[in-house]
């Protein structure tokens, strides 16, 4: 579902948008998120202030909604999708479809269905509003689940307090770096980098892994998964490729994947993708522009969305920061001349 920028926002491109909005009425505040349908009622007695900001990209929405007086508020998601809230901060009691959450609960709800909420009178709450047959999809072929069912009519997951802690640090990280550098979301390979971080994220926070068995496999069987991964990484050696790519590729799930990395070369996919695009951004920061390439740019198009952790593990790598591999790049071509 490809977003429609609001006028007051900040459009990045036709396939992805970051938006600010600040509200002073509860009527209004229902009409900022792009695609849904609301209806706000303010309880309690004062004066009303809000605020939202929402990202688009891929298959996702990503929003943080603030409000400071107790509101009831109804309505549906975009048809086909499936949402998950997660509090940020909340002071005072809220209801949710009839029950009480805190801030370690998830609360879902799927398009097509009533919302009914009844928010405390101070609330900070991230939302993630996805598209429902791509992320069913990534949870069968990277993660072997079927989330719908283990989801099935809850319309609160009370999950781990210490996994719900990491996802909502995670979003709120996300979108902090979205609104400080919006047009990193021009590039596709960023777009589905965050996408699937996010769709790894909720399924961290919504199951346990450590009730899920090791699969059972020959070391033959775990090396020819290795073989068969580093050939497609090598025949794809300039494209940002992710884990979901290789699970697609190899028909296994990310579980099945990390066993057959760490027992054979010691070393999870994740660490040995990530020394594979490093060394994407390496090689493109070599032969950029510096008068027109940016470090930023380079890195968005090799999916690193945390320009800071990016910056420490280019370091680690290679003895020196993208910024100096820039800039030397920059001399050596004017030295040439």
């Amino acid at each position: 579902m490809n977003p429609a920028a609001l006028s007051a926002g900040e459009t990045v491109d036709a396939h992805c948008s970051f938006t600010v909005a600040t509200t002073d009425d509860a009527y209004d505040h229902a009409r900022c998120l792009q695609h849904w349908k609301q209806r706000y009622e303010q309880l309690s007695a004062g004066r009303f202030s809000g605020g939202v900001e929402e990202a688009w990209f891929g298959n996702v929405q990503v929003f943080r909604e603030r409000t400071n007086q107790i509101v009831h508020e109804a309505g549906q998601a975009w048809e086909g999708s499936t949402t998950f809230g997660i509090p940020v901060e909340a002071e005072g009691e809220g209801w949710y479809c009839g029950e009480v959450f805190n801030r370690d609960s998830i609360l879902t709800l799927q398009g097509g269905e009533q919302l009914d909420f009844r928010t405390p009178r101070q609330l900070d709450i991230l939302g993630v509003t996805a598209d429902t047959a791509a992320f069913v999809d990534y949870a069968r072929r990277v993660e072997n689940r079927d989330i719908q069912a283990e989801i099935g009519k809850q319309r609160i997951v009370h999950g781990a307090p210490e996994k719900a802690a990491e996802l909502r640090a995670f979003l709120l990280t996300m979108l902090n770096t979205v609104r400080t550098t919006p047009q990193m979301l021009e590039h596709a390979a960023m777009r589905k980098a965050l996408e699937q971080a996010i769709y790894g994220s909720l399924l961290a926070a919504i199951g346990n892994e450590t009730d899920i068995a090791r699969p059972a496999s020959t070391s033959q069987t775990r090396r020819q998964i290795v073989e068969r991964a580093r050939e497609y990484m090598r025949t794809h050696i300039d494209e940002p490729i992710t884990v979901a790519d290789l699970c697609a590729e190899l028909n296994v799930s990310r579980r099945t994947l990390q066993y057959s990395f760490q027992d054979v070369l010691n070393l999870n996919p994740v660490s040995f993708l990530r020394a594979m695009r490093l060394n994407g951004v390496r090689r493109a920061l070599r032969h950029a522009d510096g008068e027109h390439d940016s470090v930023a740019d380079v890195a968005a198009r090799w999916g690193f969305w945390h320009l800071s952790h990016f910056a420490a593990d280019y370091k680690a790598m290679f003895g020196e920061l993208p910024s100096e591999t820039l800039r030397n790049s920059h001399t050596r071509r004017l030295s040439a001349f």
